[in-house]
């Protein structure tokens, strides 16, 4: 019999909804997922079904209304507030829209940053940024800070960052929207490219049918519930 690869991300019948004046809004009714070590998932949909809100809830940064998160088999979704704040720092690297890179800092700083926070050596943290930025085409750009970047350039220091602490878990939640076809194109590229090398995990939010097509599996959010496509 053939081992089954370890769930680095389980979503267990989770459900979230938001109380305004008048009703509540149900968001997830029920949604599970299983992302294995390795494996690459498309999560799609329309604009304003949910998707950020099952990334946030998959990243720790919001809590399931009923249902549990497993991160590496830990169950987080009642975990205290300090405990996910470190699974996120060790564990999990975040890729948005739009790169929310710390404009005061060169692309270097940037990358170390995170990496500092983990208490990790100025020297091994800068080794391992620069490392990094080169992989992703940035090496002429290391001392650039975000204004001097184009927006692709930007948008590579954002992956940097989010693998900088070397995640078992990328997040990303529409990392080439904010990009022209092209820029995207190389974006895509690289970014698998170096979650197959690195073995990583990732669960990505996207409307790009060609950055969807490149990962291993796909599925949609659809009235609150994931389904396989």
């Amino acid at each position: 019999m053939s081992e089954v690869p370890q769930a680095v991300l389980m979503l267990e019948g989770v459900h979230k909804s938001y109380e305004n004046t008048q009703h509540s809004v149900s968001v997830l009714r029920g949604t599970s997922l299983r992302v294995h070590r390795g494996e690459l998932v498309a999560l799609l949909g329309p604009s304003g079904v949910g998707k950020s809100t099952l990334l946030h809830i998959a990243g720790l940064l919001d809590k399931p209304g009923a249902g549990d998160v497993h991160l590496l088999g830990e169950s987080c979704a009642r975990a205290p507030d300090l405990q996910c704040t470190h699974w996120r720092r060790h564990h999990i690297g975040f890729v948005y829209q739009f790169h929310h890179l710390m404009p005061e800092l060169t692309a270097l700083e940037n990358v170390v940053l995170p990496q500092r926070l983990t208490e990790m050596s100025v020297k091994e943290a800068e080794l391992r940024a620069r490392t990094l930025l080169e992989h992703l085409g940035l090496a002429h750009r290391l001392h650039h800070p975000p204004g001097a970047l184009s927006g692709g350039e930007q948008q590579r220091v954002a992956v940097a960052r989010a693998l900088a602490n070397a995640p078992a878990l990328l997040l990303a939640d529409e990392p080439t929207g904010n990009l022209d076809e092209k820029t995207a194109h190389a974006l895509i590229q690289d970014l698998v490219t170096l979650a197959r090398t690195t073995h990583l995990s990732a669960l990505i939010a996207t409307h790009n049918t060609e950055f969807a097509n490149r990962l291993d599996r796909r599925v949609q959010l659809k009235e609150g519930i994931l389904h396989e496509i």
